[in-house]
């Protein structure tokens, strides 16, 4: 990764001060938890959501929605992520279950499991019982009895939040990957699953395969 110094890294420094300032408008609360998704859209594939809780003096150069950053630069700053955060954790939720409850019930159930995943390893290491708060990008999750705070485009404005959307890409990407060598034709590696052109001819030539979303791919097969 580059490093920055001087003028750049004083920028970059600022740029992550703005993004704390929801983290910082809570002083009360030491266990403020991100929230967010990957994969609501896609016409194959599970939804996956992740819940993340840093440190209040975690400072992750280049970490923003990671819609913003490169493939490679998620890669990269995901290892610092999960090892800067006092606690992180993902939920997944398959095709079928998308199919079964509606891609919106699928998120919830999704986001759900990684606040449970996050908690239990905050449990493991002593530090609560489960996070304070929750930032969360444009929702509010029903059945959780945790404060929640729902911020339009929180992936660009929140640190916590970022630090999940990179989490929950970079775990569903890694996944269609793994996807596109047990069902190859279809190209999920490249487009992760989402109606690109190329993905909807494969579709048509081929026929759905076991992972494509049946409530999704009506209009296409």
């Amino acid at each position: 990764m580059r490093e920055l110094k001087g003028e750049r890294l004083e920028k970059e420094l600022a740029r992550l001060k703005l993004m704390r300032e929801f983290e910082n408008s809570y002083p009360e609360y030491t266990l403020i938890a991100g929230l967010d998704e990957a994969g609501r859209g896609p016409l194959a594939g599970p939804v996956v959501a992740a819940c993340c809780i840093l440190p209040k003096d975690a400072v992750i150069l280049y970490l923003n929605d990671s819609k913003k950053l490169s493939e490679k630069r998620r890669e990269e700053l995901l290892p610092e992520v999960k090892e800067k955060a006092l606690a992180y954790g993902y939920g997944i939720v398959d095709e079928k279950r998308i199919d079964e409850i509606n891609i919106l019930q699928a998120d919830y159930e999704a986001m759900r499991i990684a606040i449970a995943n996050a908690s239990e390893m905050l449990k493991k290491k002593g530090l609560g019982d489960a996070p304070q708060l929750l930032l969360n990008d444009a929702v509010i999750v029903p059945e959780i009895n945790i404060p929640q705070v729902s911020i339009i485009k929180g992936d660009a404005k929140s640190v916590s939040i970022a630090a999940a959307s990179v989490i929950a890409k970079v775990t569903r990407d890694h996944l269609m990957a793994e996807y596109d060598e047990m069902y190859p034709g279809y190209g999920f590696a490249k487009h992760k699953g989402y109606g690109t052109a190329a993905h909807i001819a494969a579709l048509k030539e081929l026929g759905p395969c076991p992972i494509h979303r049946r409530s999704f791919i009506k209009k296409f097969v």
